[in-house]
């Protein structure tokens, strides 16, 4: 059967994928996406910064229960927003048991974004998360589909066990994610639970006692290999819809290069032919899928359908786009160093927290300077990319490489793995505006992320123009 659409917009970073961005892409008839990382943090923090065009508001009285809802508004919203150089309030830190104030943000944060994304159109919506933040994925997956969401897109891992919380969460049912644990032994098994029914039974109302049967959305896997593929199609404990098939060339997190690690004379991960898909294994498994990863062109999207493709995935293009959340004066930043010649994006295998590669766009004042770096004091206050690591004592415990380096080792982590590591989760909040501001009025810096191709996003700028749209990328694309 053929597609419903061509182009699915990316789900990038933590809030550059926001519900304008995919709903101006759905409006057009592709496939428009939110990000799902980080989600919490980012509606509290729009909540605290006043909600100026009151959509939130919106989206808060279409949830279904609404004393859940009131309650996370009157915690978190401050009316006209809070003072410049004034902290924002932190949200809770996830954990394999989530706190219930954490869990009801959670999900009200999916519900609003979808909903919002969804509001007054038909185009289909989609939300991407990271198999490797674990423990807030079946809240922002209930939260979703509260809101009627239609597609999950979900990679950095091996997601084979969200199709099984997907068809549960349709029925009504409890839902279990086992999660990866550091130091656990075979047999040993630390899960994350998600109860609808318990979950509604504290918005407090006898008639909205039962949890509803929802809409299942349709699951794609985000996948770098064949393997990886055919794996998820044949062990995943539920139904898979279709591939998004991601190169090293895309944005943000890359599956490191099969085998040793070996770098450049720069410094990055070298790919080489064992790390490219092979599209013809992948064609044989029989769902659609879609190429990812410098594929943003009319030429590039009529090769990948020659391949069997039933599309394409671009982010970079939309990334820079009017509609994405990124702060505008970074878009110019990138818009500018394009122009000139001057882009550069730099594989960076240390950056990143999680050990896997990590896109970055060389920009001044920005993490990618390393004097910025290492100005910074190092924190871990969000918590979104920490691993789960098991205590001697048997409890799950939490650090990040990227915490202060005592407190990394005094948890049994490797000091040399700290090396470099940058704290993405607070920089990719100031990428869009949401940063921090520490006790001495310092506002955390902010990081951009982007794949190889943004050099060519200055096709899409009309002539005198300093900005383009979602519909300039769609509308080069797909003139054939």
């Amino acid at each position: 059967m053929e597609s419903p659409f061509k182009i699915i917009q990316g789900g990038m970073g933590v809030g550059v994928s926001n519900w304008v961005l995919a709903q101006s892409v759905a409006r057009q008839g592709q496939l428009g996406v939110i990000s799902g990382t980080g989600i919490a943090a980012v509606l509290a923090r729009r909540l605290q910064s006043g909600d100026v065009d009151g959509h939130f508001r919106r989206a808060f009285d279409a949830f279904p229960y609404q004393n859940i809802a009131q309650r996370v508004w009157n915690r978190y919203f401050v009316p006209g927003g809070v003072k410049t150089k004034t902290p924002f309030k932190l949200t809770p830190m996830p954990m394999i048991r989530f706190s219930r104030a954490l869990e009801e943000l959670t999900v009200l944060a999916a519900f609003a974004e979808v909903f919002l994304a969804k509001d007054g159109h038909s185009g289909p919506i989609g939300i991407n998360l990271l198999e490797k933040v674990q423990p807030p994925t079946i809240p922002t997956l209930f939260g979703a589909m509260l809101a009627g969401v239609d597609y999950v897109l979900m990679g950095a891992g091996i997601p084979r066990f969200i199709p099984g919380v997907l068809d549960a969460l349709a029925r009504g049912e409890s839902a279990s994610l086992k999660v990866d644990v550091e130091g656990s032994e075979s047999g040993e098994s630390f899960v994350c639970q998600f109860n609808p029914a318990d979950f509604i039974a504290r918005n407090g109302d006898p008639v909205q006692a039962a949890a509803p049967l929802l809409k299942r959305p349709s699951f794609f896997a985000i996948v770098s290999s064949a393997t990886l593929a055919l794996t998820l199609a044949r062990k995943s404990n539920g139904r898979i819809d279709g591939f998004i098939v991601e190169t090293s060339a895309a944005g943000g997190h890359n599956a490191p290069p099969r085998g040793p690690m070996q770098l450049s004379a720069n410094g990055e991960p070298v790919y080489g032919p064992r790390d490219a898909a092979d599209l013809v294994k992948i064609a044989e498994i029989g769902l659609p899928f879609y190429l990812a990863g410098g594929f943003a062109t009319s030429a590039q999207l009529d090769w990948a359908l020659g391949q069997g493709a039933a599309g394409i995935q671009v982010g970079t293009a939309f990334a820079f786009c009017r509609e994405s959340g990124i702060r505008d004066d970074l878009k110019q930043q990138v818009l500018a160093t394009v122009a000139s010649g001057q882009a550069t994006v730099f594989t960076d295998p240390q950056a990143s927290p999680t050990g896997f590669p990590f896109k970055v766009v060389a920009l001044p004042e920005t993490m990618s300077d390393p004097g910025k770096y290492l100005q910074r004091e190092r924190k871990c206050d969000l918590g979104y990319l920490r691993k789960i690591y098991k205590r001697p004592d048997g409890t799950p415990g939490y650090r990040c490489a990227a915490e202060p380096v005592a407190d990394y080792v005094a948890k049994g982590g490797r000091e040399e793995d700290t090396i470099g590591r940058k704290c993405l989760c607070n920089a990719l909040f100031a990428t869009i505006g949401l940063g921090q501001i520490d006790a001495q009025g310092t506002p955390e810096t902010a990081i951009v992320t982007a794949g190889d191709d943004v050099v060519n996003i200055k096709q899409y700028l009309q002539p005198g123009q300093r900005s383009y749209s979602s519909a300039d990328v769609l509308n080069q694309i797909l003139s054939r």
